[in-house]
């Protein structure tokens, strides 16, 4: 077993560093020392290790080095086959194992409560893809996970699919029976692609759940810079079965990723693997302490209710406060917002706030947050939520139009009110959490109609034509149907 505590890239990145070098390469900047950040001594040291492929440094593209040797590090770590660094984020991580994974034409599970970078990349692949509708938890007012009956019948249907595409935890950091639905597919020989984005620190064990990697998935993607001291758009890809093609996942980070990667993000990887595997269990003792304390107050707050996961598993960095006192969701963020408190997500009942992974000793403005929230929803009354959330039309649907069927009708606007039983002609996505509500080739129903209307009255936000949504319309594609 190598030596974990030992971080290869930042240590070569300093070493470099302090050889005072002269810079006749990229990036411009020239380690911060341009005019424009001379007196900037905040960015400028930033800047100092914003290197590029020099000797000594290696090359994310082709590893030898430092970059070799972190990347190994995080395998053993996570005792996968092989481990990447991602510096587009998961998004890139999603694309190339789906491209790696899922052959043109091919016939893909995919669940339907998906980050809209797996829908992108179903299209990029010209795949096939039959959508797994996830459960609805009523009282947290969200969607959860697939059923394994779902996915039992799915396989019964499509027996040929050629990969599953789940999400695990889904953003509120509830999970599901994804070991029993893992080993089920595998009887098929199918792969499991997890994107849990929104779990890197799953390893450290009870009381978080089960990493997807340590419950058998075949390749997982990590946002590390969600829950880890990692940059944004630092991200892992691990592949850990021989079901998976690594030349295959290789050929397509090197398409997606930059040819010009991030240093400080590969470095903030690399600390962020050496800060996991220094995690122990006195560090874990602080952090429930601290958590639990601070959950403590909020239940004396009788207009907000904190949501507990249903059997009590569920991600502990995540913690869902639902509105019960006449507040949308979205109307609770912004009141939080104006006294400086800044959560993750909104949605029309609940409002996400993600902890930090602290290690002992660390401070955090836990109480200073409950005073700020006790003023935020000051004189505001008790109102309960008695609105019942419908599950979709489909435990199991498709597409209305093919990928490639798409790219010859045209579009057409029409108000919101005349959209019933037309097909979707672009993504209709509330970010975050990035979750597509309506995805682009899907049928509009009822059921969509009424989500995307409490959305829009609650105060929700879109991603793309947002504005057109607002103001009453929508893009639909003109067919014959």
């Amino acid at each position: 077993m190598r030596n974990q505590l030992r971080i290869p890239i930042y240590e070569a990145l300093k070493g470099h560093i302090n050889k005072n070098p002269i810079s006749f390469h990229v990036p411009g900047h020239k380690y911060g020392g341009m005019s424009s950040y001379e007196k900037d001594e905040f960015f400028r040291g930033i800047l100092k290790i914003d290197a590029t492929e020099l000797t000594g440094l290696d090359d994310l593209h082709s590893p030898e080095g430092a970059i070799r040797e972190a990347e190994e590090l995080l395998s053993e770590f996570y005792q996968t086959i092989k481990s990447f660094f991602l510096v587009n984020g998961s998004t890139v991580g999603n694309l190339a194992m789906i491209m790696a994974a899922c052959p043109e034409d091919s016939t893909v599970l995919v669940q339907r409560n998906c980050h809209k970078s797996v829908l992108n990349g179903l299209k990029i692949a010209k795949v096939r893809p039959v959508f797994l509708e996830p459960e609805v938890n009523q009282e947290w007012k969200a969607a959860a996970g697939v059923n394994i009956e779902t996915v039992q019948q799915a396989l019964k249907r499509y027996p040929h699919a050629k990969a599953i595409i789940l999400t695990y935890p889904n953003y509120y950091g509830m999970v599901y029976e994804l070991k029993e639905i893992i080993d089920l597919v595998h009887h098929y020989q199918i792969p499991v692609l997890v994107d849990e984005a929104h779990g890197p620190h799953f390893v450290i064990g009870e009381p978080f759940p089960a990493s997807a990697l340590q419950l058998g998935a075949d390749l997982v993607v990590h946002s590390a810079h969600k829950t880890l001291p990692a940059m944004t758009m630092g991200s892992f890809l691990h592949v850990n079965s021989n079901l998976i093609n690594i030349e295959k996942v290789m050929e397509y980070l090197g398409i997606f990723q930059s040819s010009s990667p991030s240093y400080p993000i590969m470095a903030s990887l690399d600390i962020s693997r050496h800060y996991l595997a220094s995690y122990n269990n006195s560090d874990l003792h602080f952090l429930l302490s601290e958590i639990n304390s601070f959950k403590e107050e909020l239940a004396g707050i009788e207009t907000i209710k904190v949501l507990t996961f249903p059997e009590n598993l569920g991600d502990c960095l995540k913690m869902t406060v639902q509105t019960r006192c006449g507040l949308s969701g979205f109307e609770l963020q912004k009141r939080l917002e104006s006294y400086g408190v800044y959560t993750e997500l909104a949605d029309p009942y609940n409002v996400l706030f993600i902890f930090p992974l602290l290690k002992k000793g660390q401070a955090y403005p836990w109480f200073e947050t409950v005073d700020k929230i006790n003023r935020a929803i000051d004189g505001l009354a008790f109102e309960d939520i008695k609105e019942v959330l419908q599950s979709g039309d489909q435990r199991i649907s498709e597409l209305a139009v093919s990928y490639r069927e798409m790219e010859a009708l045209s579009v057409k606007q029409v108000p919101l009110a005349h959209a019933l039983g037309l097909i979707c002609a672009e993504a209709i996505i509330p970010y975050p959490p990035g979750i597509p509500l309506l995805m682009k080739g899907e049928r509009i129903t009822n059921n969509k109609l009424f989500q995307l209307k409490s959305l829009l009255d609650t105060g929700g936000r879109f991603q793309g034509e947002g504005h057109l949504l607002k103001a009453g319309y929508i893009r639909t594609f003109c067919t014959t149907t």
